[in-house]
C-alpha cells in the first residue's frame, strides 16, 4: 500500500492469481454455501452450470486473500528499502458485487484492483478515502467477479 498522497487514480495492480480446485470448492461450500451445484458434482452436472462451480463467496474471499498477500509483500518491499509503511485504515464496505460468470474447477482467476477516486477526509485529516474498482478475470479473459470498495489510506504527515 502506498500513502494516500502517492496513489494515482487509474493505477492498476494485479494482486495475484488463483487456480480453483474441486476439493477446495466443495470444502468451502460444505461450510458456507451448500447448494448442490457447489457441493455435489453429480447434481451439478444436472444444473444449469453443467458442472460443479465455485461459490461466489469463495471467489470473493480469494480476492481478499490476494489483496492481503499483495499488501504484505508491498510492505516487506518498502521496509527492505528503508521506507516507512503507511497504515491502511478500515473499509466502510463494498458495493455492486457481481458474480458474472461461473468459476469451474481448473479455472485460474487473476485478481486486480484499481483506484477510481480519491477524497481527502474532512473529519480525519491524517486519512484519505479511496473508492476502488476490483475484479477477477479467468484464463479466457472473461470477467467473473467485480465490485467497488472504499478504504481509508494514511496521508503523509
Amino acid at each position: 500500500m502506498k500513502f494516500f498522497d502517492d496513489i494515482e487514480v487509474g493505477e492498476r495492480h494485479v494482486l495475484g492469481h488463483h487456480t480453483f480446485t474441486e476439493a477446495e470448492m466443495i470444502a468451502f461450500a460444505e461450510k458456507y454455501d451448500f447448494q448442490s451445484f457447489h457441493v455435489d458434482p453429480d447434481a451439478a452436472k444436472r444444473s444449469l452450470y453443467g458442472a460443479l462451480v465455485a461459490s461466489g463467496w469463495l471467489t470473493s474471499a480469494t480476492w481478499m486473500r490476494c489483496f492481503i498477500e499483495f499488501n504484505v509483500r508491498s510492505a516487506e518491499e518498502q521496509r527492505a528499502r528503508g521506507e516507512r509503511v503507511p497504515m491502511v485504515g478500515p473499509s466502510p464496505g463494498f458495493t455492486n458485487m457481481r458474480w458474472l460468470k461461473p468459476v469451474y474447477a481448473g479455472d485460474t482467476i487473476t485478481y486486480v484492483t484499481e483506484p477510481k477516486e480519491k477524497t481527502a477526509s474532512r473529519s480525519r485529516p491524517k486519512w484519505g478515502v479511496l473508492r476502488v474498482y476490483n475484479s477477477g478475470t479467468n484464463q479466457h479473459g472473461d470477467l467473473v467477479l467485480d465490485f467497488e470498495s472504499t478504504v481509508f489510506a494514511e496521508r503523509r504527515g
